[in-house]
């Protein structure tokens, strides 16, 4: 299945939708995720794991984090191989002065978002369906 590369489609087609909960960014060093640990995220790199997760359950394992965040899903299946998308989306924001920690899945790319800021932003990406 094959996502949508047009940067101008993407831009103008996308909808973006604001998940439930509060996220952390945590990480461990051994790599190991404790039991009953549900991340939604999992990223390994040389210094450590990176895991993205709901606080509650962070704070339920006893695990440091940083970056109370929001989750904004854009709904738009786009390419791996698509040009400048997140790049557009992200100065956008910048200009709004927000930081995003954007990840791509298969399907969607998701917008972490620091908490409170979360309407400012579905905001931003409201208005690039209203661009001509």
């Amino acid at each position: 299945m094959v996502g949508e590369a047009n940067l101008d489609v993407l831009l103008k087609s996308m909808s973006a939708e604001l998940g439930d909960g509060l996220y952390v960014f945590v990480t461990i060093s051994d790599g190991v995720i404790p039991d009953g640990l549900h991340p939604r995220l999992v990223f390994r790199e040389a210094e450590g794991t990176t895991l993205i997760l709901l606080k509650d359950a962070a704070e339920a394992h006893g695990l440091a984090y940083e970056f109370p965040c929001r989750m904004i899903t854009l709904n738009i299946h786009s390419s791996l191989e698509a040009v400048g998308f997140l790049a557009r989306i992200t100065t956008a924001l910048a200009k709004h002065d927000m930081g995003v920690n954007p990840v791509s899945g298969f399907f969607h790319d998701h917008l972490f978002v620091p908490d409170g800021r979360e309407m400012d932003a579905l905001r931003v990406l409201a208005g690039f369906a209203e661009q001509d």
